[in-house]
């Protein structure tokens, strides 16, 4: 894996919400945001909000926005809807609230993907973007795509010592197109 940890920096924790997107879906079989929690807990990163919620658009829409709104979020992980069948509402109800995309998060994913499930990643829409200062990532339903987002990519970006480069140290200046301009 290019790139590195650097000891001897300091690790922030990244407050993490949680959200699975699921028409059948409760906590007792929500496996794929359990690895979510579990795995962001295992790197030192706080569980900020978890929640399970419909493949309704606008009730993705509105958690976000509500997640959004929290200062007390830095980043929200989904799980679930990313696929191509008619429920699977969840890319369209991200790109809703983006300020900006991250391209390069769907990309990357779906690079890493195919060395898991082959071919069958090109029916993946994870997306990545910014909304309102909050990272916002929506990964596929299943426990082994969360494992393949968190231990591949967004262990590493949402990790404050990862160099040459990170989303941590990003996370400052991420409202600054709403600071007013200096005088002159």
């Amino acid at each position: 894996m290019p790139g590195r940890i650097d000891e001897t920096r300091r690790f922030l924790p990244v407050r993490i919400a949680v959200m699975t997107v699921s028409d059948s879906r409760g906590a007792a079989s929500d496996s794929s945001g359990d690895t979510l929690v579990e795995r962001l807990a295992a790197a030192g990163h706080v569980l900020a909000g978890r929640t399970i919620v419909r493949d309704e658009q606008a009730v993705i829409e509105a958690q976000l926005r509500a997640w959004i709104a929290d200062p007390a979020i830095d980043a929200v992980l989904s799980t679930g809807g990313t696929g191509v069948t008619g429920r699977d509402i969840t890319p369209e109800a991200f790109h809703a609230v983006y300020d900006k995309e991250i391209p390069g998060f769907g990309e990357l994913f779906r690079m890493i993907s195919y060395q898991t499930v082959g071919t069958s990643t090109m029916q993946s829409r994870a997306t990545g973007g910014v909304g309102g200062g909050t990272y916002l990532f929506a990964l596929p339903g299943s426990p082994g795509a969360c494992r393949d987002a968190w231990d591949n990519i967004l262990k590493f970006q949402l990790d404050s010592r990862h160099r040459p480069c990170n989303l941590v140290e990003l996370m400052p200046r991420l409202m600054e197109h709403l600071k007013a301009p200096a005088a002159s």
